[in-house]
């Protein structure tokens, strides 16, 4: 791994935590199904929450979710999400854990129906990243027409905790969205 410690970086990757993600995840493009469904579901997770609670939080999900696959959490029943909801690794909110489950659910029918998740998610943006051109000071959308036409899509496919402002954070965090800043040194990167 080249050596990053003196890099610029976005102002919100400011511990070792959030600063590993950034370097390493955020916002590079994500074409991979199980990983799309990890992040949709960590971002319903996130709602309410701070994302570095989520990512602290992110191994005991990976185990307690069966490292995301959909097959296995589409299959999960009343006794599993006991489990989940006494597991004091994740978020213990039962909407949530609810959610996770129904979204597996509805995620299969995406997969049935496309050929893949993927596909599905990236005609969003017509199949390649949206480059921003995003300074420091400028403040970064909470939403857009894109991510309010990916929740009402996914809502309207049974899928829960996809409210737009969910949504985009989901397509930034899997590079459907290049939102670094411009001096970062990841801009380029991403592009």
């Amino acid at each position: 791994m080249p050596d990053r410690a003196n890099k610029t970086r976005c102002r919100w990757a400011s511990d070792e935590i959030s600063a590993a993600y950034h370097d390493e995840e955020w916002g590079v493009p994500v074409h991979d199904d199980r990983l799309l469904f990890e992040f949709l579901i960590l971002e319903g997770a996130q709602a309410g929450l701070s994302w570095i609670t989520i990512l602290k939080k992110r191994p005991a999900y990976r185990k307690a979710f069966d490292r995301f696959d959909p097959r296995k959490v589409a299959r999960y029943d009343a006794a599993k999400a006991a489990a989940l909801l006494a597991n004091e690794g994740i978020v213990r909110n039962r909407l949530k854990v609810a959610s996770a489950i129904g979204n597996a659910q509805a995620f299969l029918a995406v997969q049935k129906e496309f050929g893949s998740f993927d596909r599905y998610i990236w005609g969003f943006v017509d199949g390649k990243p949206v480059q921003n051109r995003r300074r420091a000071a400028d403040a970064l959308p909470a939403r857009t027409a894109q991510s309010d036409a990916m929740s009402k899509d996914l809502a309207r496919r049974g899928f829960k905790f996809v409210g737009s402002t969910i949504c985009y954070a989901f397509m930034q965090a899997v590079g459907l969205v290049n939102d670094h800043d411009v001096e970062c040194f990841r801009y380029s990167e991403c592009q």
